[in-house]
């Protein structure tokens, strides 16, 4: 299940190169998220995802996707490029995770614990 936190898009003004939130949907899980993501247009994700560890513990990792399909412009690749670094310590995210499709979240889980 996603929190709060979770599943919050991020998207970069070509004219003002303001980075914004795209929405205030939570989403509940990793599917609502994928079938939002658009086909041709980098986002930055902050997610929040809760998972229980190997060892039983809980954990909540705090991480930033950085989805670039293979579809999206080359201008916009090199927008999103620019900004990766800034937002990401902005956020304070513990990780950066690359995705080039919404296939990649349903491994998600994996990542995070660290099995991929």
């Amino acid at each position: 299940m996603i929190t709060a936190d979770q599943g919050k898009e991020d998207q970069i003004d070509k004219k003002t190169l303001e980075i914004s939130q795209a929405d205030d949907e939570v989403y509940k899980n990793m599917a609502e998220l994928a079938d939002e993501l658009p086909d041709n247009s980098p986002r930055f994700v902050l997610l929040s995802y809760p998972l229980t560890l190997s060892s039983g513990r809980l954990s909540v990792p705090y991480v930033m996707l950085n989805y670039l399909p293979p579809t999206c412009s080359s201008e916009m690749r090199m927008l999103y490029a620019g900004a990766k670094e800034l937002l990401r310590n902005q956020a304070e995210v513990g990780r950066l995770i690359e995705m080039d499709s919404t296939d990649d979240l349903e491994s998600i889980e994996e990542k995070l614990k660290g099995e991929d």
